[in-house]
């Protein structure tokens, strides 16, 4: 049957102004926990360094072993009744079929290095497991930074363009009194160059903001389309969990991950001087042996013969000179673990000074945050009494130009402020090792408290839209 085409127009119209699903913070971080490549392939690294243990347990576990030979032996045998009379020397050939069956099983008793090995595994899983940890804490930190720099592009794209129309309208303004007499050409080509220079900088944000996309797209695998933005204050984010910065550092020297993988390291080298060491111990294992042989020694006596055997026992071996391989290889594992030993000391260090560091941006975030919102009012004060003062004449042209330069300014820069503060609190929380899912969905939570969608999608995707509701 065929569809009236009112029926296709209310459809399109209905796809036009049907508002598009703006996505929150924690509705993009879910979808890069599926679509990120960094973050899967650090799950695989995850997944493959779990096998170490196994692999180190197998050296402490017996070992079995299957062999079998089956061949055909061709034999000449010369039957010798004379020397250098024709006829005498009969060669002939006897056929014998060999075949053998061995089982062999090992199971260690006293191997040095095999214990060694099986500690390492250990190390090396515990290691795997902080360095996961770490991954997606940095997942967390690349999505949260990611979506609040498309944030603050966004903001930038909208002071740019309420800039210009408010510019655009002194312009107009500035033109019709330099008509009229009531201003100088100087306050036109002045308004004029601000208006200029918005619509550059307008360029430049939407610019921006398509790049900053795009790194979020690098993360999620498409190109966001609407994304929650807030509006209101974020004063329930301005507590910390620990009250002073020794406190978070304490936490830090527990929990700080990369802390952990370097003690693992460590502890690795450690166990690696053991291992070295382990060349000079003997070995002693029991073994156990079952062979069956059919056609034996049919090479020599023409008659081949069958043999079982059976054996169990203790084998011992002992190292006595090796070239002093052993010794090089010990010295060698000493230099490496007080390498690595400097080399923890130094990330101990390091996590001191990053949270530190991050615990003072987040209490200069917090005071930065609030002394721009209360430079934003002021802003706007004097933006409203310059307009008012430029009606009753006593303040030109220029002066509601700055005030207006002066109100966008300090709202983007409270913007850029707020999210900057936000960045810096999962930042300090990662350094601490304390950083999670819980620690972002409290602040998407703060954020869905006052967002409003932000309709940046182009009139491309409502046409893209509209036309998926048509084909439906």
């Amino acid at each position: 049957m065929k569809i009236p085409q009112y029926i296709y127009a209310l459809l399109i119209g209905a796809a036009i102004h049907t508002p598009l699903h703006a996505a929150d913070l924690m509705e993009i971080y879910r979808e890069a926990l599926e679509q990120d490549a960094q973050y899967s392939s650090a799950r695989s690294a995850h997944l493959a360094a779990q096998e170490k243990l196994p692999q180190g347990r197998a050296g402490l576990l017996p070992t079995i072993t299957l062999a079998g030979v089956r061949r055909r032996q061709y034999i000449d045998i010369e039957s010798v009744g004379g020397i250098g009379v024709p006829g005498i020397v009969r060669p002939s050939e006897v056929v014998i079929d060999n075949q053998s069956l061995t089982i062999t099983a090992t199971q260690p008793i006293y191997r040095k290095e095999n214990f060694v090995i099986y500690e390492q595994s250990k190390i090396q899983v515990a290691q795997a497991d902080s360095q996961f940890i770490i991954a997606a804490q940095d997942l967390i930190l690349r999505v949260a930074q990611a979506y609040f720099d498309i944030l603050a592009a966004q903001v930038n794209v909208e002071v740019a363009e309420a800039q210009k129309k408010a510019i655009g309208e002194q312009l107009g303004q500035a033109k019709r009194n330099f008509q009229v007499g009531t201003s100088t050409i100087v306050d036109t080509h002045e308004a004029q160059a601000r208006f200029d220079l918005t619509v550059s900088q307008e360029i430049a944000a939407r610019n921006d903001l398509e790049v900053r996309k795009r790194e979020l797209q690098q993360i999620i695998g498409r190109l966001p389309d609407n994304l929650l933005q807030p509006d209101a204050m974020i004063s329930d984010l301005l507590t910390l969990k620990y009250a002073n910065m020794q406190e978070w550092i304490n936490v830090a020297e527990q929990n700080n991950l990369a802390l952990k993988v370097q003690q693992a390291v460590y502890e690795f080298a450690k166990q690696d001087v053991e291992r070295a060491k382990a060349g000079h111990y003997p070995t002693l294992d029991l073994v156990a042996l079952y062979s069956d042989q059919k056609g034996v020694g049919g090479t020599i006596t023409g008659r081949p013969i069958d043999l079982t055997s059976k054996e169990i026992g203790l084998q011992l071996s002992i190292p006595i000179f090796q070239g002093f391989a052993v010794q090089s290889r010990v010295r060698e594992a000493l230099a490496t673990q007080e390498k690595v030993l400097q080399d923890l000391n130094n990330t101990r260090r390091n996590s001191v000074l990053q949270v530190s560091q991050q615990y003072l941006n987040v209490i200069n975030g917090m005071a930065q945050v609030k002394a721009l919102q209360q430079a934003l009012v002021s802003s706007q004060s004097q933006l409203d009494s310059t307009k008012l003062g430029q009606e009753v004449g006593v303040r030109t042209e220029v002066d509601v130009l700055n005030a207006q330069q002066l109100f966008y300014s300090a709202r983007r820069d409270l913007a850029q402020a707020r999210y900057n503060f936000l960045m810096s609190r999962l930042r300090l929380e990662a350094e601490a090792g304390e950083l999670d899912e819980e620690d972002l969905r409290q602040i998407n939570d703060v954020l869905l408290q006052g967002s409003s969608p932000n309709a940046s999608s182009s009139s491309g995707q409502h046409s893209r839209s509209a036309s998926h509701h048509v084909a439906q």
